[in-house]
C-alpha cells in the first residue's frame, strides 16, 4: 500500500496517509491510458470546420465553352474542384467526433493515471487548503512551498471558489473535483496535488 506524507500549506510535514492500493498501487496499463486521452480529446473536439462543394460556391452556371472543337479538355462548369474559385471535393463538413468509451476501461485508464503519477513520486498531498481570501500571492507561496512543478493539478474534495478563483490566473495551474477528474489532466501535469480529504474519497470511490 503506498504511503504519502502529508504536509500544509508550508510543505511541513504533519502526518502521513496510505493510498489506497487497488486506485494508487496497480500496474498501470499504457494502451489504456492512451485510448483515455485520446477519447478526451477527440470528446472536446467542436467539429464545426466546414468547406464549400461545387454545389455550394456562387457561380459556374454556364458551360464555359462548347462541348467539341475548342481544342480544350470538356468543362462543364468553371467552379469544378480543378477550377480556381472552384468548390473543394471531399472537403471536410461538420462532424460530431465524441464516442464513448466502456466503463471499465475508463475505470482501469484512471486507476494507472494515479499509480504512475505515485510510482514517478509526483503526488503531493496537503492536509488542508485554506485562504481567507482571493489571494493568488497565497496559492502561488504554497506550490512553492511543498515543491510542486511548473503544471499542478489541484484537486480538492469540494468546490472552493476561493481556492478556484485564486488559482485560476497561475500558469500550469488547474483546480478540479473528485468527480470530474480525468486521465488527461492527470498526465498532463507534472504534479498531482490531492487534498488528504479528496484523496481519501478518491480510494473509496473508484476501488
Amino acid at each position: 500500500m503506498p504511503q504519502v506524507k502529508v504536509v500544509d500549506m508550508n510543505g511541513k510535514e504533519v502526518s502521513s496517509i496510505d493510498l489506497n492500493d487497488a486506485v494508487f498501487g496497480i500496474t498501470p496499463n499504457e494502451a489504456v491510458m492512451h485510448d483515455a486521452v485520446v477519447n478526451y480529446l477527440a470528446n472536446r473536439r467542436q467539429g464545426t470546420q466546414s468547406t464549400l462543394t461545387r454545389t455550394e460556391v456562387s457561380g459556374g452556371g454556364k458551360k464555359p465553352w462548347r462541348q467539341k472543337g475548342t481544342g480544350h479538355a470538356r468543362q462543364g462548369s468553371t467552379r469544378a474542384p480543378q477550377w480556381r474559385h472552384g468548390g473543394v471535393a471531399l472537403g471536410p463538413k461538420p462532424r460530431d467526433y465524441s464516442y464513448t468509451l466502456n466503463k471499465k476501461v475508463k475505470r482501469l485508464a484512471l486507476k494507472s493515471a494515479l499509480s504512475t503519477k505515485v510510482i514517478e513520486e509526483n503526488v503531493i498531498v496537503l492536509d488542508a487548503i485554506k485562504l481567507d481570501d482571493y489571494k493568488t500571492k497565497a496559492v502561488a507561496a504554497m506550490l512553492s512551498a511543498i515543491g510542486a512543478g511548473k503544471k499542478a493539478l489541484i484537486v480538492l474534495d469540494t468546490v472552493d471558489k476561493t481556492v478556484i478563483k485564486s488559482a485560476a490566473n497561475l500558469t500550469g495551474v488547474t483546480t478540479t473535483q473528485v468527480n470530474t477528474l480525468n486521465v488527461y489532466d492527470i498526465l498532463n501535469h507534472d504534479s498531482l496535488i490531492m487534498v488528504k480529504n479528496a484523496a481519501e474519497k478518491i480510494g473509496e470511490v473508484y476501488a
